[in-house]
């Protein structure tokens, strides 16, 4: 019985009220809230809830009856017995389908699923399962997220948060950026980011009213000599620049903290896959380098999963205080399911081990791929860290036409086109290595290779 059925009635449009209870019967139908052999309620349930009289109700019936939508059955009541097809869609477009899907992909960013130990994934999710729902979350962050964390930045990062700094917890590096641009700055204000450089950043800033001003990079990253006077933030990857791979010399460190201190300017360090080096030890980071200029920012999706749609942010306690109030401005909070599940991944050593492992699984698979490039004569940029290497081609052209090509062959690329924020300047693919399983990345990698090869002979 379908009691609750919508149907808006008008007292003051021309049309009769029988009408309108049969067109309300008729977008049910067309909707699927009526399906076929679905129980109508009787005339007199009906035309007592819409508060009209029973004749009413009777009458739409009547008139659905001699249409072929209704039928009656004898001593049962009155049931759907059709109903009309439903509308395509606008478009020709399937919905919900990703253009993507079913190709084997190159691009950069992605975890290393295949590293992660099953037994301790379906530990840590075991025991975040096992704790009693909570009635509120914590703006700043679980603490033994955050406890986790403070531990894994010591020991992995070198960076002693606490020591004049506070650990947040975040829902990614997007997320945190969004937040302190929300909480720190006005609409208006100008943040100096990396071009080419990850524009998801540059969408979270641009959504809360943030100009973006572009600043060329080169073989040491983010060009300090080419900051504009008036930024009041700036945005980096000095670990393994984003796309381009570069690792931001020290002295060059230095000289993006004396501009930040000498400015008045902030900079935010998007630390999104510093612990993946694999030759030297890292470089300290900006944030143990000048607590009092720098936020860090760290994610698990890159190291981990995305599954998990976590990180952090440290920075001192009058930023971390403006992003706390912000949160409570307007209600938000990070997740404390992804929180939870890391804090039990790290309780054990399995975060630890995961890392160590990661050390050693991924370097094959980046040699497999310099190899095959190498064969055809194509060289790498790009530090000997993370999770991807750039490819450089020598115009738009060929960019297009190997990135066009691979897909042609089932392979997914990159183009570096794409990441500027200004006209494009940089040109050619960033391969990823660490998205396929190593079956699927044996056969994309030597298609990728091809692909490359041909357009730098166009």
């Amino acid at each position: 019985m379908l009691d609750d059925l919508p149907i808006p009635l008008d007292r003051t449009a021309p049309e009769p009220l029988s009408v309108q209870v049969a067109d309300a019967l008729r977008v049910a139908a067309t909707g699927r809230v009526l399906r076929i052999g679905d129980r109508l309620p009787s005339s007199r349930a009906l035309a007592q809830r819409l508060g009209v009289s029973r004749a009413v109700v009777a009458g739409a019936y009547d008139q659905l009856h001699a249409e072929g939508w209704l039928t009656g059955r004898h001593g049962s009541g009155t049931y759907l017995s059709t109903a009309p097809a439903a509308a395509p869609p606008a478009t020709g477009v399937d919905l919900g389908v990703d253009p993507d899907a079913g190709l084997l992909d190159l691009g950069p960013g992605a975890p290393c699923a295949e590293a992660i130990d099953p037994a301790a994934w379906r530990r840590a999710w075991r025991a975040a399962g096992d704790q009693a729902p909570e009635a509120r979350k914590n703006r700043a962050g679980e603490p033994d997220f955050l406890a986790a964390v403070a531990d894994h930045l010591l020991r992995h990062r070198g960076l002693a948060a606490g020591a004049g700094s506070v650990v947040l917890a975040t829902a990614g590096t997007s997320a945190a950026v969004g937040e302190l641009a929300t909480a720190l700055l006005r609409p208006g204000d100008t943040v100096a980011i990396e071009d080419p450089g990850y524009l998801r950043a540059v969408g979270a800033l641009r959504a809360v009213g943030i100009e973006v001003v572009p600043v060329p990079v080169d073989a040491g990253g983010l060009r300090v000599d080419l900051l504009p006077a008036g930024v009041r933030a700036v945005y980096c990857t000095p670990a393994h620049q984003f796309p381009l791979g570069a690792m931001m010399p020290a002295a060059r460190r230095v000289e993006l903290i004396e501009f930040a201190r000498s400015t008045g300017t902030f900079i935010i360090e998007d630390d999104y896959d510093g612990e993946l080096r694999y030759d030297t030890a890292p470089l300290p980071l900006l944030a143990a380098m000048a607590p009092d200029v720098v936020v860090h920012l760290g994610t698990t999706s890159k190291i981990i999963a995305t599954t998990l749609g976590v990180g952090w942010l440290v920075a001192r306690p009058d930023i971390t205080d403006a992003v706390l109030a912000h949160r409570a401005e307007i209600g938000s909070s990070p997740s404390p399911a992804g929180q939870q599940i890391l804090s039990e991944f790290a309780r054990h050593g399995d975060l630890s081990r995961h890392l160590r492992r990661l050390r050693r699984v991924v370097p094959p698979r980046r040699a497999l791929v310099v190899d095959e490039l190498a064969r055809r004569g194509l060289p790498v940029i790009g530090d000997y860290a993370g999770s991807h290497v750039v490819v450089e081609l020598p115009g738009p052209d060929a960019e297009r036409g190997a990135v066009d090509a691979a897909r042609a062959r089932g392979v997914l690329l990159d183009g570096l086109a794409r990441h500027h924020l200004g006209e494009p300047h940089h040109f050619g693919v960033a391969i990823g290595y660490t998205a396929l399983n190593s079956v699927d990345l044996a056969r994309a990698v030597p298609i990728a290779a091809d692909c490359l090869a041909e357009a730098c002979r166009q």
